[in-house]
């Protein structure tokens, strides 16, 4: 019996490798003669160089740089040296659990801090720079990594414009003279877990400004500024990318990306499971066991149980899903691969609790999904 484990985190609970060796060591309780293969998954979010280094051997590196809202912080990145491949989680250092509920000002917050992860990764010698953009606390266009990267963005006097998106709407002049050499010998990719253009109803502004601080009223001058911000470019650069799926993740960091560093937008989950091997994994396998915190409708957008269950359906592998609670539309599943779910609370308990008692929880759901598993072989022989 060879059994993939490949769950994402558990958000404010556990991480994904957290996740899989605590089902690990249930499903070990049953069947102690089993294969346990893990791999633990992210989808571009938080918790995505962790999952990576964990199944790859990386190297965990840090790297002081500046915070959303200017003041410095540390942010962790990881670095695979065998094929000089970088991956920053831009949460790392532009990202909403740096500020505070009460501080977070989409106008104002800025990418700048992502902008000198690359560089320090450009510093190392990378080749090939994977930016996990979930988790933002920005809706700056990307202006500010771009900045960290020698673009100059000039209003009217000539002055640099100052950090955040509102900003954006002063822009008169894009200076690229100084803009990293370096870059043009690195291969980009986004990994992203949602496609919504740059500006317009679904635009980074409206569908995620409100998460960062925007008032309505913010809401629609931050759009009109990425518009502007957008217009500028699309004079100083080949192609006006601000349509395209996952220009408005991240605030627009997707923008930037694509529009000045040419990067490739990937589903996130595809990125990680690439490096992780899960392909591979998979082949062969009897069962592939995957979850996150919130397993709905939402999974559909490219989560990780989604990419999972995609690859183990190529090769004809069952798939069951334990997630921290099972929402509305999660049945939707079921067509994409996913052979069964199942919530991880044993009885009435509050959020607070179900988080604290998940490793529990998790190997004793395990510990069921297998005995269950077991005797519906039993009586198939």
């Amino acid at each position: 019996m060879k059994i993939i484990i490949a769950p994402d985190s558990f958000k404010d609970s556990l991480s994904a490798e957290g996740v899989a060796q605590a089902i690990a060591a249930g499903l070990a309780q049953v069947w102690p003669q089993a294969e346990l293969v893990q791999c633990p998954m992210a989808d571009g979010g938080e918790g995505t160089v962790e999952s990576v280094l964990a199944a790859c051997n990386g190297e965990l590196r840090s790297q002081s740089v500046r915070g959303p809202l200017g003041a410095t912080v540390e942010a962790r990145w990881g670095w695979l040296a065998d094929s000089q491949t970088a991956i920053i989680e831009m949460a790392e250092a532009s990202g909403l659990q740096l500020v505070p509920p009460g501080q977070r000002d989409a106008c104002t917050s800025s990418t700048f801090g992502t902008g000198e992860l690359i560089r320090a990764a450009l510093d190392l010698g990378a080749q090939r720079i994977i930016l996990a953009i979930g988790g933002s606390a920005t809706n700056d266009g990307g202006a500010g990594a771009m900045q960290a990267l020698g673009v100059q963005l000039l209003d009217a006097e000539e002055q640099a414009l100052p950090p955040g998106g509102l900003a954006l709407a002063k822009l008169a002049h894009i200076n690229l003279k100084h803009l990293d050499p370096r870059l043009a010998h690195v291969r980009f990719e986004i990994a992203a877990d949602v496609n919504n253009p740059l500006c317009g109803p679904h635009g980074a502004s409206a569908i995620f400004g409100p998460q960062k601080g925007a008032t309505p009223q913010q809401v629609q001058q931050l759009d009109a500024a990425l518009g502007h911000f957008a217009d500028h470019c699309a004079k100083v650069l080949p192609k006006d990318v601000r349509d395209e799926p996952g220009s408005g993740a991240a605030g627009g960091l997707g923008f930037a990306a694509k529009a000045f560093l040419g990067a490739q937008f990937r589903a996130g989950v595809e990125v990680v499971a690439e490096l992780v091997g899960l392909d591979q994994a998979v082949r062969g396998a009897d069962l592939v066991i995957t979850g996150e915190g919130r397993f709905d409708a939402q999974t559909l957008r490219g989560k990780t149980p989604f990419g999972v269950a995609r690859i183990a359906q190529q090769h004809g592998v069952p798939v069951i899903v334990i997630a921290g609670t099972l929402g509305e539309g999660y049945e939707q599943m079921y067509a994409h691969g996913v052979d069964a779910a199942f919530a991880l609370p044993d009885g009435p308990m509050s959020l607070e609790q179900a988080c604290s008692e998940a490793p529990r929880l998790l190997r004793e759901r395990a510990a069921d999904i297998a005995r269950v598993w077991r005797v519906a072989a039993l009586r198939m022989r």
